[in-house]
């Protein structure tokens, strides 16, 4: 029987990135690097994910998929997805504003990039005093209007700030507008994909390179959804002991989970994998078959196959899945 998988995480250096990871979550990033993204979770091409614990230790998520199909990630999943894993789950580090980007929807990332979209969300793990992000746009834009304020560098005034707090969630469909603002520690729920295209980047150069990162203005034309909206934010208050659904979509629901002492989760009618995103205190995952600890900064994959997890301690999770 498959067990609980922890992984590697995989570290992305980044120009606006930092060390919270480390400060925050006790994980030892490589030295002297702006760590702006920790994949815990990935079967990205070329980014796959290496189990770290247990028998399985040293195989990569894709493998297990080839071998274990339907036990691991659910029947449903293995017959919409095959062996590409569905999710991509990163920890994000915002030492600064990350660029003003789009990521195409299905139907156009398939056209270009062989590839699924990217439709994700943000859970607020941590923020500093006036802390913002950026999403869509805060009155009706044109094709043309967007573009005459992109060249006059004015695009973020078209867009709506939102000052946050620790536990808000967003959810950003594919071909919405958006940006990170400096300050946020986040968890990054989304589609396998790492199609971005950058169309504003608050002027800035890569000290490495003296130069500006590449931008993809023509790319996002036909990307950007230019209807404005104003229902990106989850409001949802917090339960113990029972799940609180942040977000439910085609590609995923997420869920926040306080455990104060013991609860039972059931998973037997759901037919996927289960994901964890430990975010505070520590957990002891009972299942048919033994225990696993989860403690803060981890993420474990509970295998479909196992229908039911006793959740024992202290602690707050995100409680992942394929609706």
């Amino acid at each position: 029987m498959l067990y609980p998988l922890k992984f590697r995480p995989i570290y992305k250096e980044r120009i606006w990135g930092g060390r919270k990871i480390e400060t925050a979550f006790g994980k030892k990033l490589p030295e002297g690097e702006k760590i702006g993204e920790s994949w815990e979770l990935s079967g990205v091409d070329g980014d796959v994910s290496v189990v770290s614990n247990g028998k399985l230790k040293g195989n990569s998520l894709q493998e297990l998929i080839e071998i274990y199909m339907g036990d691991l990630v659910g029947d449903k999943v293995f017959d919409q997805y095959g062996e590409e894993f569905p999710l991509l789950i990163k920890l994000i580090d915002a030492d600064d504003n990350l660029s003003i980007q789009v990521h195409p929807d299905d139907k156009l990332a398939a056209e270009r990039h062989h590839s699924f979209g990217k439709t994700e969300m943000w859970y607020v793990v941590g923020h500093e005093p006036g802390a913002e992000l950026y999403l869509g746009f805060n009155q009706p834009v044109t094709k043309e209007k967007y573009l005459e304020y992109l060249n006059a560098g004015r695009l973020a005034e078209l867009l709506t700030a939102y000052k946050v707090q620790d536990g808000d969630s967003y959810f950003i469909p594919a071909g919405t507008i958006h940006a990170i603002g400096k300050g946020l520690l986040i968890a990054e729920i989304q589609q396998t994909s790492d199609i971005t295209y950058r169309v504003f980047d608050w002027n800035r150069v890569d000290p490495k390179t003296g130069k500006g990162r590449e931008l993809h203005t023509e790319l996002a034309l036909d990307a950007i959804e230019y209807k404005s909206r104003s229902d990106y934010k989850t409001v949802a208050g917090p339960k113990v002991n029972a799940p609180v659904t942040l977000e439910k979509c085609p590609y995923f629901q997420t869920n926040s989970l306080i455990v104060e002492g013991e609860t039972v989760r059931d998973y037997a009618p759901l037919d996927s994998f289960v994901i964890y995103i430990c975010l505070d205190g520590s957990l002891e995952l009972e299942y048919e078959g033994g225990t696993e600890t989860v403690k803060k900064g981890e993420t474990v994959l509970l295998p479909a196959e196992i229908d039911e997890v006793t959740l024992k301690g202290q602690g707050k999770v995100l409680e992942v899945y394929i609706p």
